[in-house]
């Protein structure tokens, strides 16, 4: 019997007790006489994380829901000044690991992964920091919680930034650009906020760099992420091939979309958000009833999703609907305490929510079936690697989109494969965006904002930049990127991950049961490898290699190309 999430209980824990603890750990590791005493005080500790684990993770999740909520706002404060300090003991315990004379033997067991992880654990974090992270974490909070504040007039009521959505795809012109046009005036009302919670963040990180002997952020950043198979150099050779092969064949793409919505090439903002004169593709009902298609869905895919989603609905770990107070966005997690993963949305009556259930189930069902790993950092893999579990589901649910769309069904196949194709673009310039700031961070918010309009003309050349929206045509966009605020250099493991996708999209053309044997022999090894070596173990190309990226942009586009839109306005 699953515990229901309303029933998982939240404590929090007594942090100078832990820190007892966790140095008692430190000592018996480093006086262990065998290594049957070394293994027993490691499994201890990972018992310990995975407590600490579950008591942060649902307080995150309980604030996100509704950030309103006084009690767990201040669990979140909490969180956010005492998890710092608690990284100071973690540190402590990676050097004990690094140092133990049982370090073969534990290799033997549990593979070297997680020393080289360890190494570069220890590259993050000194003591001198602990102040500047907990800033860190109350100026991410504090950007999450405007946004999730947001309370937009439209038409004679009050929307959200998620609850706008449906609007700012309309298939009437005026209602579309009005919704772009309102949604813009909020970011630009609330600009000199954004500006300074992000100059203060650029600075911090860019303190923090240099106290621990880097030149910068950059550096740093990469460790944070826990890179630990490529670097600055191969994400620059990506970009390199981001503009060589994707962005031609997405702003072919966008020219089409152009003569199809009756509109002139480069578009606005407004209009590059629909996709068909007629509207764009909406999911066939309510969020009942696309959870419903999801339970045909992985019911139908294989024993092991049925399995795994029938335990997330009966535990009730998926919370969907947009609500007043919610925070923007979606994501997954884990609380490991009760074996099960978390599902975060914002249902709009989009062809998003159809993805969100896929995409953020590819992390879930990842996770679930990891979930017990040893060491609990085997359970995920660093993120690009975590981002094919998503994004390649996406691409699974295909032969099952009428349960999903009904009538809307081929808008939504052309749609969705284009937007994959489209998204490159944009989120490499996200990272690229982000290393122009990291390596200047003294630039003003009105330079900041220059960077972001010169590079929409490198990657998004589709994009018209004429004043017509506030604050998307002002080059300010980039700050409704939550990614940028809360989680630096993330956002280019989307794209990579996306190139993988693309790959499975299309073994799925020629064989959906061989491609779903790919998938599982790259999920079922969790994060034991690190991202080049599973694509590896898999039998999967790696993104880094330029002809990946040529051949998925070749064959998507084939796919495209050759599309059957007729009937459809």
């Amino acid at each position: 019997m699953m515990t229901k999430f309303k029933d998982m209980k939240y404590a929090r824990p007594d942090l100078e007790e832990l820190a007892k603890t966790y140095t008692a750990y430190v000592e018996e590791l480093k006086a262990a006489k065998s290594y049957d005493g070394a293994k027993a005080v490691f499994l201890k500790k990972e018992a310990t994380d995975k407590e600490i684990s579950t008591m942060s993770t649902l307080a995150s999740v309980r604030n996100s829901i509704d950030t309103r909520d006084p009690f767990y706002d201040a669990e979140m404060k909490f969180w956010n000044r005492e998890m710092p300090r608690l990284q100071e003991y973690e540190q402590m315990w990676t050097a004990a690991m690094l140092e133990s004379p049982y370090r073969k033997e534990f290799t033997d067991e549990y593979g070297d992964l997680m020393f080289r992880n360890a190494e570069i654990a220890l590259k993050t974090f000194k003591s001198e920091i602990i102040p500047a992270l907990q800033q860190e974490n109350d100026l991410t909070q504090e950007y999450e919680n405007l946004i999730a504040s947001a309370e937009i007039p439209f038409e004679g009521k009050t929307y959200t930034i998620s609850q706008l959505s449906p609007f700012k795809a309309s298939a009437d012109d005026k209602v579309r650009l009005a919704a772009w046009c309102a949604e813009g005036k909020w970011y630009k009302d609330n600009e000199g906020k954004l500006d300074e919670i992000y100059d203060k963040l650029t600075h911090l990180r860019d303190e923090m760099g240099r106290a621990l002997g880097y030149d910068g952020y950059t550096e740093l950043g990469y460790y944070r992420m826990g890179r630990n198979c490529y670097g600055k150099e191969d994400v620059e050779v990506f970009r390199e091939a981001v503009v060589k092969y994707i962005v031609p064949v997405a702003d072919a793409i966008y020219r089409e979309q152009a003569k199809r919505i009756g509109k002139e090439y480069p578009l606005s903002f407004a209009d590059a958000a629909l996709s068909f004169r007629s509207g764009n593709a909406k999911p066939a009902g309510g969020p009942d009833d696309i959870l419903a298609a999801a339970d045909k869905f992985y019911d139908e895919l294989s024993p092991e999703t049925s399995k795994f989603w029938r335990a997330m609905r009966e535990s009730e770990t998926l919370d969907v609907l947009s609500t007043e107070g919610k925070r923007a966005g979606g994501y997954c997690t884990e609380i490991s305490g009760y074996g099960i993963p978390f599902i975060f949305a914002n249902f709009n009556g989009t062809r998003h929510d159809v993805e969100v259930v896929t995409h953020e189930a590819g992390h879930a069902f990842e996770s679930w079936l990891n979930m017990y790993r040893v060491p609990s950092s085997y359970v995920w893999p660093t993120m690009e690697a975590c981002e094919v579990h998503s994004m390649s589901m996406e691409f699974f649910a295909w032969p099952w989109a009428e349960s999903f769309f009904g009538d809307d069904t081929r808008k939504f196949r052309y749609s969705h494969l284009a937007g994959a194709l489209t998204f490159i673009p944009y989120g490499t310039m996200v990272d690229h965006f982000q290393h122009e700031v990291y390596a200047n961070p003294d630039l003003t918010p009105r330079e900041r904002h220059d960077v972001w309009r010169r590079l929409l003309g490198v990657y998004m050349p589709w994009m018209k930049l004429d004043g017509e929206i506030p604050f998307y045509s002002d080059g300010e966009g980039w700050q409704r990127q939550m990614h940028i605020y809360s989680s630096p250099f993330y956002y280019i493991d989307y794209c990579l991950a996306q190139t993988v996708a693309l790959e499975f999209f299309a073994k799925i053309q020629k064989d959906l049961p061989d491609a779903w044997k790919y998938y599982m022999a790259y999920t079922s090894l969790g994060g034991s490898l690190t991202f080049t070596d599973l694509l590896a173990k898999a039998g999967l190309e790696s993104p880094f290699d330029e002809k990946c990226l040529r051949g998925v942009a070749d064959a998507a586009n084939a796919y495209l190309s050759s599309y059957d839109l007729s009937g459809i306005e």
